[in-house]
């Protein structure tokens, strides 16, 4: 599906990635950690196209996406949604409407600008929140919500794009341990049922740990682990963060259980 070769984006002369390679050969659910400045953010910023690659390629299906311009690039980010740390939503517009601006790679500007949406698009974002257990809120205004409920109202303007990949920088770092945890089951749902891959950058160890199935780690824009959750001990963790040996997980964990150091297999709940 997705391979990554090479890539590289400097600024002046430093490398925020470095010569970064990996291959996705099938959807999954993919996490990537690394201390902050590690290039995780810069990453997919680069594999949607927001930012580009000083030299490298992003492969999907065959096509080189560095390559792509015009409408062809904004096909690519319609079918390569990215998720924000802080929502990116317009707060003082209803949550249905913002779960609409979804559509905006397919609707002209006249047709956004007010709110002109077809009727099919309407129960198309409805039938989303309802997934997400977010329909009750559809006639809110965005800054109504809390901020896991408006991360999720994000996700569901993701889904209305239909896109192949749903790229999620750092979606919970913003939130408490138990909106942190529903909004990770909604991805892990969404991977599970849609059969789409999901790339989340995190910034813990137990979250990547319980709802991946795979984990790169990062440091110095380098890709420096890339393996299963099992595979990620904490001295291979302590080799991610440049971390001694005082390092504890336990002080980065948002989980509202005891964190296990390679957790079961989760059987997700059915959303409220």
């Amino acid at each position: 599906m997705l391979t990554v070769e090479n890539l590289t984006k400097r600024f002046g002369a430093n490398a925020a990635v470095d010569n970064a390679s990996f291959s996705i050969d099938r959807p999954a659910m993919i996490g990537v950690i690394g201390r902050s400045g590690a290039g995780k953010s810069t990453l997919l910023r680069m594999i949607n196209r927001l930012t580009d690659a000083t030299t490298g390629r992003i492969l999907f299906e065959g096509t080189d996406v560095t390559t792509l311009r015009g409408k062809d690039r904004r096909a690519w980010q319609a079918s390569c949604a990215m998720i924000f740390q802080q929502f990116n939503l317009v707060p003082r517009m209803d949550v249905v409407s913002n779960v609409l601006h979804g559509t905006l790679g397919k609707r002209s500007t006249l047709t956004t600008v007010f709110n002109l949406f077809p009727k099919s698009d309407i129960h198309q974002a409805i039938d989303i929140l309802d997934r997400l257990g977010m329909a009750d809120h559809a006639p809110k205004r965005a800054e109504a919500l809390s901020g896991g409920q408006q991360q999720r109202v994000a996700i569901a303007r993701a889904l209305m794009q239909d896109p192949r990949i749903i790229l999620a920088d750092e979606p919970i770092a913003s939130l408490d341990p138990m909106n942190a945890q529903t909004v990770m089951e909604a991805l892990r749902r969404i991977h599970e049922e849609d059969g789409r891959t999901v790339l989340a950058n995190l910034h813990t160890l137990d979250t990547a740990r319980r709802y991946c199935d795979r984990v790169i780690g990062m440091r110095d824009g380098r890709i420096v682990f890339d393996g299963t959750p099992e595979q990620l001990t904490t001295g291979v963790a302590r080799d991610i963060y440049g971390a001694g040996d005082d390092f504890s997980e336990a002080a980065t964990s948002t989980e509202i259980r005891e964190p296990a150091l390679v957790p079961p297999k989760v059987v997700l709940p059915e959303f409220a």
